[in-house]
């Protein structure tokens, strides 16, 4: 009998943590969302910087197959730096990482 039959709840709440965490990983793609954060003040709260640090699994090739936007996870790396996760909050930084994302896409 595999794990997955023994305990078919927690197969299911898994993968309901999975996709949830993935839909946000993927979410840190948008500049806007981003710098939305940043206004309310939640890229400065402790606990939301150490949920960033946690979701850094998700750059293993094992769990990065599974995000279609690779810009995510460049965003992602760059939040685990205060100066960035302060900077994104002005808006000529939002408008400037839009404008390098929109650059690489029409370049690519």
């Amino acid at each position: 009998m595999s794990q997955a039959e023994v305990n078919p709840d927690l197969r299911v709440s898994n993968r309901a943590r999975f996709e949830l965490e993935l839909e946000f990983v993927q979410s840190l793609a948008n500049p806007f969302y981003l710098h939305s954060l940043a206004q309310q003040g939640i890229l400065s709260q402790p606990a939301f910087v150490n949920f960033l640090k946690y979701l850094m699994y998700w750059k293993d090739k094992n769990y990065a197959r599974f995000i279609l936007y690779p810009h995510a996870l460049h965003h992602l790396e760059l939040l685990q730096h205060a100066q960035f996760r302060a900077e994104i909050g002005k808006d000529e930084w939002r408008e400037y990482l839009n404008q390098k994302q929109f650059d690489h896409w029409r370049t690519w």
